[in-house]
C-alpha cells in the first residue's frame, strides 16, 4: 500500500489567541509522531497553495471575498465566537485546500493508494456561507467537488469520525445524492446538529454517541450504520474527516476512545475503499486538542493506512 503525507509550514503560521485549543502545536505534535521509524517509507510532499477559485466549488464567491477581506494585516481578527484569523491564516487555508486537492490527484493518478493531509485549520464545520468552529472553508467538501469536476467521479463518500458533528459538510451536501456523508459524533455537543433523523435525500447517515461512550459503542455505530451505508453507496472515492477528539484525553468532549479505535476504523474504511474504488482514500486532519492523544491517534491512523 502506497501512502503519501501532504503538509505545509503555513499550518504553523495560522495563529489563534492564547489558550485557544486549535493551535499550531497540534501540527507539531502530529509531525513529531510521524517521524517515528514506522513511517520512514512514506513519501512526504509540501502541499501546493490552492487557487481560491476552487473554494467556490463549495461556497459562494461573495462569501470567499468576505472571508479574505477579514484577514488582518496585524494582530488577530475574530471571525466568530470560536474562529479567528491572523495575517497568514489565508495562506494556511489555501495550502490546506491544496493538500486536499493534491491528495485527490495523487490517488486518482495512481501515485498513491491513500493520502493523509496533516493540515490546519480544519474545515468540516464551515457551511456554505458561514465560517465557524475553527473552520474557514469546508476543505473536504471542496475536495469532493474537485474530484467530481476534474475526474468525473460520480459518487463520493465522506466518513467523519470527529467527535463534533460535521455540520458544514452535511449542510453543503444535504440535497446532493452524489455525495454520501456518514458521521459518528457526540450528542448533545457543539454544533448541535447530527441527529439520526437528519437524512438529507437519503445520503446523510448520522450515528450519534452519548457522553461517556467508549470503544464498544463507537465500533457498534461504525459497524451497524456507517460501514453499511458506505458499502451500499459503492463510492468511487472515499474521503475521511479524521478528527481525533473522541480520544479519552481530549478536553472538548466526553467520548472515551483509545488510539487503536482509530486504527480499527481506518482499516474498516480501507476495506471498503479496496472493494469499491481501487483503494482510493484521502484523509484530512480535523479536530483533536489533547496533544498526546492527537499524536498517538494520528499515528495509529497513518500506520494502518500504510499497512494496507
Amino acid at each position: 500500500m502506497t501512502t503519501v503525507i501532504f503538509s505545509h509550514s503555513s499550518s504553523l503560521d495560522h495563529i489563534t489567541p492564547p489558550g485557544h485549543p486549535e493551535r499550531p502545536d497540534r501540527i507539531r505534535a502530529v509531525t513529531k509522531a510521524l517521524e517515528h521509524p514506522d513511517f520512514d517509507d512514506i513519501e512526504r510532499i509540501d502541499a501546493p497553495a490552492a487557487d481560491t477559485k476552487l473554494f467556490e466549488l463549495a461556497h459562494p464567491a461573495s462569501h470567499i471575498k468576505m472571508l479574505h477581506d477579514r484577514i488582518p494585516e496585524t494582530g488577530i481578527a475574530i471571525i466568530d465566537g470560536d474562529t479567528s484569523a491572523s495575517p497568514k491564516s489565508w495562506e494556511a487555508v489555501r495550502h490546506a485546500v491544496g493538500a486536499a486537492t493534491a491528495g485527490v490527484d495523487a490517488v486518482m493518478s495512481g501515485k498513491a493508494d491513500n493520502v493523509f493531509a496533516n493540515i490546519r485549520p480544519p474545515g468540516h464545520h464551515a457551511e456554505k456561507t458561514t465560517a465557524m468552529g475553527f473552520c474557514f472553508v469546508n476543505t473536504i467538501a471542496i475536495a469532493a467537488r474537485y474530484a467530481q469536476q476534474k475526474y468525473g467521479i460520480e459518487r463520493v463518500a465522506i466518513v467523519d469520525w470527529d467527535v463534533h458533528h460535521g455540520n458544514g459538510t452535511q449542510n453543503i451536501f444535504y440535497e446532493d445524492e452524489s455525495v454520501l456523508f456518514a458521521s459518528t459524533h457526540q450528542m448533545p455537543l457543539y454544533p448541535g446538529t447530527g441527529a439520526k433523523h437528519e437524512t438529507g435525500v437519503g445520503n446523510i447517515f448520522n450515528a450519534p454517541l452519548s457522553e461517556g461512550d467508549g470503544s464498544d459503542a463507537f465500533k457498534e455505530a461504525v459497524s451497524s450504520k456507517i460501514l453499511p451505508a458506505v458499502d451500499n453507496f459503492a463510492p468511487d472515492l472515499i474521503l475521511i474527516s479524521a478528527g481525533f477528539d473522541a480520544h479519552f484525553k481530549d478536553p472538548l468532549a466526553g467520548i472515551k476512545l483509545v488510539e487503536e479505535d482509530f486504527g480499527w476504523a481506518t482499516g474498516k474504511v480501507m476495506e471498503l475503499a479496496g472493494k469499491h474504488c481501487n483503494n482510493r482514500l484521502v484523509s484530512l486532519l480535523e479536530g483533536g486538542y489533547d496533544l498526546e492523544g492527537l499524536a498517538d491517534s494520528a499515528a495509529a491512523h497513518v500506520r494502518r493506512l500504510n499497512l494496507g
